[in-house]
């Protein structure tokens, strides 16, 4: 499995952050539908695998104050939030998409 991920250039604990900030974003929803319990962590964790290393990396070259000897935990944390946000992130541009594509009813 660990070479899948090399393979795929996903690092193991992000796609494990990622996996569980989309598990903490499906708990914490009022409404349950289960095709958001499973696909909130999906989403979460593919998010993380690939946007985390970019989001760090912006984050460090705009300036912004970050601790320096803890660049695997700033990786994590930064894993989990987009874990969390990765659903909500394709719910607003879902909307949105159904929002353009929906044809008015002729009155």
């Amino acid at each position: 499995m660990h070479e899948l991920l090399d393979f795929l250039g996903i690092k193991g604990p992000v796609l494990i952050a990622g996996l569980s900030g989309g598990i903490l974003r499906a708990l914490s929803r009022h409404r349950y539908k289960l095709r958001e319990m499973f696909a909130s962590p999906i989403c979460g964790a593919l998010a993380a695998a690939y946007l985390t290393l970019p989001a760090v990396a912006w984050f460090k070259t705009s300036g912004l104050p970050l601790p320096d000897t803890a660049d695997d935990t700033t990786t994590l944390a930064g894993a989990f939030l987009i874990g969390v946000s990765a659903m909500w992130i394709s719910d607003i541009v879902f909307e949105l998409i159904v929002r353009k594509l929906k044809v008015a009813p002729d009155e």
